[in-house]
């Protein structure tokens, strides 16, 4: 039997804190709304600033081409905290999260959505942070596909390499590495890591120009494989499902979640969708259809979702839309 055609006992929770420490944008003048929580700039942590009389002030967050998010289950009193990715450069999400004031030594586990430099970029300075909290060995969940070298390829046919993860570095940095290309349960059986998604929509075709290094030679790598996402089973409410980049497609993903856990009703979809450009605008109308039968209550397209397909899908799900900034808290409850 497949992964895909597995249910998995994901256990429900009562309630699902995400917290965004790396994102494209940061807005201080964003209001709270519904389930999400802005960071107030008179919250925000102060740094030095010799020119100001009160030699202080207080610089606002770090937005950054990348993604990074804290997420936290409950279930009555007992609690468990993951990390999905780690932003595009070394110190964005440890400064983000300094100024936010977020308790590093929570953390139980790093999942990788994929092996992409803008979301694996702070391993360095989070291991570094765990060393000064905790002992090493925080488990470290990728995909096999994770440490691939890659390169894109311009329409004028210019190749660009990607910056690779090197294991051997990884590993010096402490951290107890799972690879797995199937789905995993953690925290208890209360988070579930979708591994490997199936492609069964006719419109999401990943990544054109995509080249993975392999055998000796530059092959097409249009699918990414090792995108992974997480969903976690909100009691009475149904899935929460967060994606970093959402290369498989987040319909496909969506889908792949319900298969594997045995659930029907999409509560929330937040994360990268992956809609910018003009290889990818082509897919946000049937991107829009597909999530019409999907009903989310709440919709935070973040990160590589790119303004066309958030304006588009704000405007076709105003109830639910909410718009994404670093150092917003989204607390989803159950029933």
């Amino acid at each position: 039997m497949s992964t895909s055609e597995m249910t998995l006992d994901l256990r429900p929770v009562d309630e699902v804190t995400i917290t965004i420490l790396v994102d494209n944008v940061f807005d201080s003048l964003l209001a709270s709304t519904g389930p999400a929580r802005r960071a107030a700039m008179a919250k925000i942590g102060r740094v030095p600033a010799p020119h100001y009389g009160e030699g202080s002030t207080t610089p606002g967050l770090r937005a950054e081409h990348g993604f990074a998010a804290l997420v936290t289950v409950r279930t009555g009193a007992a609690t468990s905290t993951v990390l999905l990715d780690t932003g595009i450069s070394p110190d964005g999400m440890i400064s983000n999260a300094d100024l936010l004031g977020v308790d590093l030594a929570l953390i139980e586990a790093v999942i990788l959505s994929h092996g992409h430099f803008d979301h694996t970029a702070g391993l360095g300075a989070l291991a570094a942070r765990r060393q000064e909290v905790s002992a090493g060995g925080l488990p470290l969940l990728l995909h096999p596909h994770a440490w691939s070298r890659r390169r894109s390829t311009n329409r004028e046919g210019i190749a660009r390499d990607l910056p690779t993860l090197s294991r051997a570095a990884v590993e010096s940095l402490g951290y107890a590495i799972v690879e797995r290309s199937e789905a995993t349960l953690l925290a208890d059986e209360q988070i579930l890591v979708t591994g490997e998604i199936d492609r069964t929509t006719w419109f999401e075709r990943g990544v054109p120009r995509h080249e993975a290094y392999r055998d000796g030679q530059w092959v097409a790598d249009p699918l990414l494989l090792d995108d992974q996402a997480i969903a976690i089973h909100l009691r009475g409410r149904g899935l929460v499902v967060l994606t970093g980049c959402g290369h498989a497609g987040v319909i496909n993903t969506v889908r792949q979640a319900f298969r594997l856990a045995g659930v029907g009703h999409l509560h929330a979809l937040l994360g990268g969708f992956h809609l910018s450009g003009p290889a990818f605008e082509p897919v946000i109308e049937p991107t829009v259809e597909a999530l019409r039968d999907l009903a989310p209550e709440v919709l935070v397209p973040a990160h590589c979702t790119g303004w066309a397909a958030q304006h588009r899908l704000a405007s076709e799900f105003p109830a639910a839309f909410i718009p994404n900034a670093v150092g917003t808290t989204f607390t989803l409850t159950g029933l």
